[in-house]
């Protein structure tokens, strides 16, 4: 099986204020269904408050992003699953309780995870 990474930036989640109990609960909702499913694998949001640290092999450590990753944030999902149309299918059960469109894409095969 496949694990997919299913994601959204931060500013994609627009809600009232009002909603957020609502959307929160939907978004554990599907985390348990995943869990009950058998597919899920990790979540969890970016904490933007820590800011990012890049580190190389002697463990010199320059503060910030890479220019290409630096707007990383927001919710991450991954769940392991038979096909990419089953992570199709999760992905639009999660923009249902996020309320926003969720980006999906395949990690490679790693025969060692």
């Amino acid at each position: 099986m496949t694990k997919y990474l299913i994601s959204f930036p931060s500013a994609a989640m627009t809600f009232s204020d009002e909603e957020l109990l609502a959307v929160a609960e939907a978004a554990r909702a599907v985390v348990q269904e995943a869990k009950e499913a058998g597919v899920w694998i990790f979540n969890g949001g970016i904490d933007e408050l820590l800011p990012p640290a890049r580190v190389d092999a002697e463990r010199n450590i320059t503060q910030g992003t890479y220019s290409q990753t630096a707007q990383m944030e927001g919710g991450y999902t991954v769940l392991e699953l038979p096909t990419y149309d089953d992570a199709l299918d999760w992905a639009a059960k999660i923009a249902a309780a996020c309320r926003c469109a969720q980006e999906v894409r395949a990690f490679q095969e790693d025969s060692t995870s």
